[in-house]
């Protein structure tokens, strides 16, 4: 029997005692949903994204974080 060792992902878990309300409840899950990449991961996979796409969309990111940061630069010597 092979033992296989669970990633971190799956072991979210939250314990509810009598007054814990509902609505904390859910966004205990969600906080930690976001914390461990689940919905980050779900949407990378809902689609196929072919590696160069990939490659692309990141550089165009990349770029986009540049332009930005300079653009923030200029501004703030000018002050």
């Amino acid at each position: 029997m092979a033992y296989e060792k669970k990633s971190s992902k799956d072991k979210i878990r939250i314990d509810i005692t009598d007054g814990f309300a509902v609505e904390r409840a859910l966004k205990k899950f969600k906080r930690l949903c976001d914390a461990y990449g689940i919905v980050k991961e779900y949407r990378a996979r809902e689609a196929y994204q072919k590696p160069s796409v990939k490659q692309k969309e990141k550089l165009e990111a990349a770029d986009k974080r540049r332009k930005k940061t300079n653009s923030k630069m200029r501004i703030s010597k000018k002050i």
